[in-house]
């Protein structure tokens, strides 16, 4: 059946800053690691131990790793349009795209939330709310800079490169980018130029949210 994925969610919030409150919330990202069967068993497996060392890991160790990764190095920046338009004024206008496209799909951003719209959680979370179909085509739109993030966390060893290497499965791609010998320069080659449209190519069926519900706030 072609219904929304609650995959998609749950590998949101495998992105999320790591406090208390993310951590406490990890045991129903685990149940729906459990129960998807479009990702390998490779990979849930691995996705289910990470799940476990975030929820059981020292909480100052782990938001501190998540803050060296995602809040001080700019190549892994989990806002998509910083890797692909930088500071330049074509950022503005791509944002003001997909807020467009989050609200014709029921998606209001509430005033409170913070995140810009092109934060890889949020538009992760959007993901869940659409049908399946729908939501591997956007997916498809950014993959080129979520594949360049993910080998670059792989060539630091990191396991949030497993929450990337998820998303490719899910999209039906193979690696187009780097091996983990790959330098960083290279990756920045393979995508630097590529444009992000989120082309809408169709009118899927989805369950009005908000921004700040669908991140139980």
């Amino acid at each position: 059946m072609n219904k929304p994925s609650l995959i998609f969610s749950a590998l949101s919030h495998l992105l999320l800053y790591p406090d208390d409150v993310m951590r406490q919330q990890l045991g129903e990202v685990r149940d729906i690691l459990r129960e998807e069967r479009r990702l390998s068993e490779a990979t849930r497996r691995a996705l289910l131990a990470f799940a476990e060392d975030l929820q059981q890991g020292d909480g100052w160790d782990v938001q501190e790793m998540y803050v060296n990764l995602f809040d001080r190095t700019r190549s892994l920046s989990l806002h998509i349009f910083e890797h692909v338009h930088g500071e330049s004024r074509d950022r503005g206008q791509a944002m003001v795209d997909l807020i467009n496209l989050y609200q014709e799909h029921g998606l209001v951003l509430q005033a409170e939330n913070r995140e810009l719209p092109d934060y890889v959680p949020l538009f992760l979370e959007f993901l869940s709310t659409l049908e399946t179909d729908a939501a591997h085509d956007l997916l498809k739109e950014p993959l080129h800079v979520l594949q360049a993030i993910g080998a670059r966390l792989r060539q630091r060893d990191s396991a949030y490169g497993l929450i990337f290497s998820a998303l490719e499965e899910l999209a039906g791609a193979r690696s187009l980018i780097a091996t983990e010998n790959d330098e960083e320069q290279d990756i920045d080659e393979a995508w630097q130029d590529a444009e992000v449209r989120f082309l809408d190519a169709a009118t899927p069926s989805c369950r009005p949210q908000t921004a700040t519900a669908m991140r139980g706030e």
